[in-house]
């Protein structure tokens, strides 16, 4: 039996660094089962050109990233989505738009790399910090038996997975 692809929003701020990151890594992990998109409150002029280092240092395709608002996927004809994950605190505190399909929620809350200063190598080992600490949290919820637990208990697990 197939389940369903579950569809799954990543939010931040600008989304042009911690949310590209969890975009690219779920849907290279969790291909078949999950289809990952990202988005921001107040969006970046661009995406930051450290994330697609780091993604593609990781392996994964760089094509077809682009900055979004997250209310592109509050309207009528948008993906319903079935989990939204916040990846900085500026996004967690703020009033979200309303997601069809009542998503589950958690605050996966990370510091923001594209903050670090210092020198090339020191950003580029923020990013690949960041977006290593996003893998494990990804493989854990792709870990979880989502067909066999309750939404009440999966609600919990991935609460649980963002202050780990």
């Amino acid at each position: 039996m197939n389940e369903k692809i579950r569809n799954v929003l990543f939010i931040c701020t600008g989304n042009s660094a911690r949310s590209i990151l969890a975009e690219g890594l779920m849907n290279s992990l969790g291909a078949g089962r999950f289809k990952a998109w990202s988005a921001g409150s107040k969006p970046a002029g661009r995406v930051n050109p450290f994330a697609l280092q780091t993604l593609a240092s990781l392996g994964i395709t760089t094509d077809g990233y682009r900055i979004k608002n997250w209310d592109e996927f509050a309207q009528a004809g948008a993906p319903e989505i079935d989990f939204v994950f916040t990846v900085c605190d500026n996004a967690a505190g703020e009033t979200c738009p309303y997601w069809p399909g009542q998503p589950m929620t958690a605050h996966w809350g990370l510091p923001d790399p594209a903050a670090v200063e210092g020198s090339e190598a020191e950003k580029s080992r923020a990013f690949l910090d960041t977006a290593i600490a996003l893998k494990r949290r990804i493989e854990l919820m792709l870990a979880l038996p989502m067909s066999t637990l309750d939404k009440m208990a999966i609600q919990q697990q991935l609460k649980a997975i963002g202050n780990s």
